[in-house]
C-alpha cells in the first residue's frame, strides 16, 4: 500500500490489541508502541484522507500528520475505540483543511458533527452500515432543531459559511448566530446520546 516507516514497528509476536498498546504508549512513552498501532489502521486513514483532499500527496502528508498528531493526543484524550476514534478525527482533520484552504467540499450530513459518530463505534457493523445509521439519525436531529438552529447549523457546516455570512443571510445578529450554531450542536448531540442509549 504505502512505503510507511511505521511497519519497521512490527515483529512476529502475537500482537497486542489496540487499547493494549494504548496503555502500553502511555505508560511507557515508547514510540513503538503508537507506531505499531497506528500502522494497523494507516491504510484506512489514508483513504480516508484521499476520499476528501482528492490528491495523493496531500493524504499522505495528512496520515503523517495525524500520526504527529497522535504522539500527543493519545496521552490527552480517553480513547474507548481507536479504530472509530481515528476514523473521525481523519475525517474532521481533512474537513478542516479544506476549510483553512478555502475550498467548497461535498461534505455528507454524518461528517458535520463527527464527534456525535463516538457514541456509534463499529462494534459489529461495516463502515457503510455504521454512516448509513449514523446519517438517518443525525437527519432526524436536524429536523429537531428550531428552525433558528436548523438553519444556522446547516449553513455553517453543510455550507462552510463564516458567522459573518450566516449573519448576513440571515439577518441575525453574530453573536446570535454564534449561539444558534453551540446550541444546536449540543443538541444533536444529546439527540444522538439519547438514541444511543434506546438501542
Amino acid at each position: 500500500m504505502l512505503p510507511f516507516f511505521l511497519k519497521l514497528f512490527t515483529n512476529d509476536k502475537p500482537p497486542p490489541d489496540d487499547q493494549e498498546l494504548l496503555r502500553l504508549y502511555r505508560e511507557t512513552g515508547e514510540i513503538g508502541h503508537l507506531g505499531e498501532l497506528f500502522q494497523r489502521h494507516s491504510e484506512m486513514v489514508y483513504l480516508v484522507c484521499l476520499k476528501y483532499l482528492k490528491d495523493e500527496d496531500d493524504s499522505k502528508d495528512a496520515t503523517m500528520q495525524l500520526f504527529e498528531y497522535l504522539t500527543e493526543a493519545a496521552r490527552k484524550h480517553k480513547i474507548s475505540n481507536f479504530k472509530s476514534w481515528i476514523y473521525v478525527t481523519a475525517k474532521n482533520h481533512c474537513l478542516m483543511q479544506l476549510r483553512a484552504n478555502s475550498r467548497k467540499p461535498h461534505v455528507p450530513l454524518p461528517e458535520f458533527a463527527p464527534e456525535l459518530m463516538e457514541y456509534h463505534e463499529p462494534m459489529h457493523l461495516t463502515e457503510g452500515e455504521l454512516t448509513e445509521k449514523t446519517e438517518q439519525v443525525l437527519r432526524l436531529a436536524l429536523q429537531e432543531l428550531p428552525p433558528e438552529q436548523q438553519k444556522c447549523i446547516t449553513l455553517f457546516y453543510l455550507e462552510q459559511k463564516s458567522y459573518k455570512e450566516i449573519a448576513e443571510l440571515t439577518a441575525c445578529e453574530l453573536n446570535k448566530v454564534k449561539s444558534y450554531i453551540q446550541n444546536g450542536k449540543r443538541n444533536l448531540k444529546l439527540y444522538m446520546e439519547k438514541h444511543h442509549e434506546q438501542r
